[in-house]
């Protein structure tokens, strides 16, 4: 048998309704209405307790963090900044974003920031490659190149 790993799904509101309007009709306490529902005592008091904080019986919606200042202003003049001069770095990006857009990212946030906008950075060779072999495998190790 297979095990799922799915997460559990929220109770419904309506259940949230019923069991605080069960409360304010004083039909019970909150654990004996937690027991009434099988739901737990602790669940009960947490939306008791949201009620009250919030004045609504409806789940409160969630916050998932802050919003990103990569806009897509941001990213738009991202694209226009490595177009204007395509061999940038990424210090020389987040200057040009500093002062354009008034935003700072870290490097590496920008770095993930162009490789998720499919914009990599080129790396460009300022002398030819090496014609020196390179050591391989149990050779390497042994400190001799592949042809000895």
């Amino acid at each position: 048998m297979a095990i799922r790993n799915t997460m559990a799904k929220a109770y419904s509101d309506d259940l949230r309704r019923k069991i605080l309007g069960a409360y304010d009709r004083k039909a019970g306490s909150l654990r004996e209405l937690s027991e009434r529902f099988c739901v737990s005592y602790a669940w009960a008091r947490k939306i008791s307790w949201q009620r009250r904080r919030t004045g609504q019986m409806e789940r409160v919606e969630q916050r998932h963090g802050s919003l990103s200042r990569a806009t897509a202003e941001v990213e738009a003049r991202l694209r226009r900044l490595l177009r204007e001069q395509p061999d940038r770095t990424l210090v020389e990006l987040q200057q040009g974003l500093g002062e354009a857009e008034g935003v700072h990212f870290s490097i590496q946030h920008l770095w993930r920031l162009l490789r998720r906008m499919g914009l990599p950075l080129k790396k460009s060779r300022s002398a030819p490659r090496s014609k020196t072999r390179r050591k391989t495998g149990s050779a390497a190790r042994r400190g001799r190149s592949r042809a000895s």
